[in-house]
């Protein structure tokens, strides 16, 4: 019993648990970063889509659609402009709080009428 190792697989098995825990919480924190970026993606396709609907409207009510639709989908709605039938929106969605402080995730798209026999539809 003097081989002074009393304990040694107590210590590691901790530093193993410690390790699963921190590199469970990156995953987490790597999934949730993902999750909020898709939402803001989609979020700014579909509001500018939603505004492209209202463009024959003008500005404010194209905008107030896209608005409308951030605002369903949990997003804030940054910026949105009508350039001719196209509508430009920006939008900003917030990340759960355990990753917030790396910042909201932001996304902008356009979408507009067909033209010339090509689809001006969604860009990014």
């Amino acid at each position: 019993m003097g081989s002074g190792d009393e304990g040694f697989a107590t210590v590691w098995a901790a530093g193993v648990i410690a390790m699963m825990l921190v590199l469970g919480g990156l995953v987490a924190g790597v999934g949730a970063a993902l999750v909020t970026r898709h939402r803001a993606e989609a979020a700014a396709d579909l509001a500018a889509l939603s505004g492209a609907t209202h463009a024959v409207s003008g500005e404010d009510a194209a905008c107030a659609r896209a608005r409308w639709v951030a605002d369903r989908m949990g997003v804030d709605l940054v910026g949105c402009r009508l350039s001719g039938w196209d509508v430009s929106v920006h939008v900003a969605a917030r990340p759960p709080s355990f990753v917030e402080a790396f910042g909201p995730a932001e996304s902008a798209a356009r979408a507009g009428p067909v033209g010339n026999g090509q689809t001006v539809g969604l860009a990014r």
